[in-house]
């Protein structure tokens, strides 16, 4: 028989199941402590024996949406392969998590709330093994600096793609395109490059 740890851990577990799946057809507003304690099926009062309020529950679908980041670009990273590659493989999650759940992705470039500490943390490692990425590809010296351009330039084609502002027949360029090219963009990118064809990405945005 599990123990009470276990128990919480479980019904915890459960509202964060259940928060996502508000979240994910509803957005932010479509989230609340009793609606998600009503779909994960447990008593109206258990979510706020895990979360005293909204603004907490969000904040953690926010930690574990930048920690399941890291994890994929870890896995980029642990994978080995040309620098260039990785680091388009790196922007391509980006986009990947935009376009199959928009709202968290939303919420996670927004100022931290709730629980801004752990986000920062979350955040940070994802960050981290980002620029390592890049440092395979223009180097430890100047990898903060082009780091923080691919990401907010990432960033920024997601968000237009979302909002239907980076259709092909305006830009006649794919999301997945313009990753290409920014990684193309990088200083020593075609000393490594090993390409893969944008239109293999499963999905695309703003199309």
């Amino acid at each position: 028989m599990g123990t009470r740890a276990d128990s919480a851990a479980a019904t915890r577990a459960a509202l964060l199941r259940a928060a996502g799946s508000l979240l994910d057809e509803g957005g932010p507003s479509a989230v609340t402590l009793r609606d998600v304690g009503t779909r994960a099926g447990v008593s109206r009062g258990a979510p706020y024996g895990h979360f005293p309020d909204k603004d907490h529950l969000l904040s953690q679908l926010v930690v574990d949406g930048w920690m399941r980041l890291a994890d994929s670009l870890a896995d980029i990273r642990g994978a080995g392969g040309p620098g260039s590659g990785q680091l388009e493989a790196a922007l391509m999650a980006l986009l990947d998590l935009a376009r199959r759940q928009p709202h968290l992705y939303a919420l996670m470039w927004v100022a931290p709330t709730g629980d801004p500490q752990a986000i920062l943390v979350a955040a940070g490692r994802s960050q981290d093994i980002f620029l390592d990425i890049v440092a395979e590809v223009v180097g430890r010296d100047e990898a903060r600096k082009y780091g923080a351009m691919l990401m907010s330039s990432a960033h920024g084609i997601a968000s237009m793609a979302l909002s239907g502002h980076v259709a092909a027949p305006k830009w006649n360029a794919s999301p997945q395109e313009l990753i290409v090219m920014l990684v193309d963009s990088m200083p020593h990118a075609a000393r490594d490059s090993v390409r893969s064809d944008p239109d293999g990405h499963e999905g695309e945005l703003g199309t």
